[in-house]
């Protein structure tokens, strides 16, 4: 029996509500994701927010700025950025989240907050060093590698950096990849995935995650 893959909101819903805010993730939800998947950067006092970007609207610099004046400066733009604490009292364990670290040096922030959090949880990030300081950190999390181009062993990739998950872009997944990463006990999660041809090509190949702007699209495990 094959098992459909996990069903990951990239972002929440991007297509409904703007990314990476609280009611974007409530619609992935409500439409049956299985995971969420978002960014996450630190304020200069440490709190951990949600945003893809290093800077709001091209203005106020998320390391640089307070908590505080980064909410205020943020919603004077009309843009909500929620901290990662709300997001985990949001989803709690409806589904797992999929935290996206792209801040520099915040590993400790984010583990403190997910520390707190009752729902299954992981980290990827494309800056492999962080997930392999992660990963020296505390054994017991769950870490993943992004990467975007074809990799010549995954399964050694994943070793040298303590990873258990593969986050290749799409077009690379293929079933050289999908079989490397099953032998070595991992997962792989293809994304961004937004073509039904792509969902069926992948679940042929028994990835374990499809992150995807449109959950419907993918469809009712």
């Amino acid at each position: 029996m094959t098992i459909p893959p996990l069903r990951i909101a990239h972002r929440g819903m991007p297509r409904r509500e703007r990314e990476n805010t609280l009611p974007s993730f409530a619609a992935a939800l409500a439409a049956g994701a299985d995971g969420i998947e978002l960014d996450v950067h630190a304020t200069a006092d440490g709190v951990v927010v949600v945003h893809h970007d290093p800077h709001v609207a091209g203005g106020a610099a998320i390391a640089h700025t307070k908590w505080r004046e980064l909410r205020q400066a943020a919603a004077d733009r009309g843009v909500e950025i929620p901290t990662l604490a709300a997001v985990c009292q949001l989803v709690v364990d409806a589904a797992e989240l999929f935290v996206e670290i792209k801040g520099t040096n915040i590993e400790r922030a984010v583990v403190a907050v997910l520390a707190e959090h009752r729902g299954p949880s992981a980290i990827h990030s494309f800056d492999h060093a962080t997930i392999r300081r992660l990963s020296q950190l505390d054994r017991g999390l769950r870490l993943g590698l992004l990467f975007e181009e074809r990799v010549p062993d995954v399964a050694a990739l994943l070793e040298a950096n303590g990873a258990q998950d593969a986050w290749p872009h799409y077009s690379v997944t293929d079933r050289k990849l999908v079989d490397a990463v099953h032998v070595a006990g991992g997962r792989v999660i293809a994304w961004t995935v937004n073509d039904r041809r792509d969902v069926g090509r992948l679940t042929a190949l028994g990835v374990d995650g499809l992150c995807t702007d449109d959950v419907s699209l993918v469809g009712t495990p």
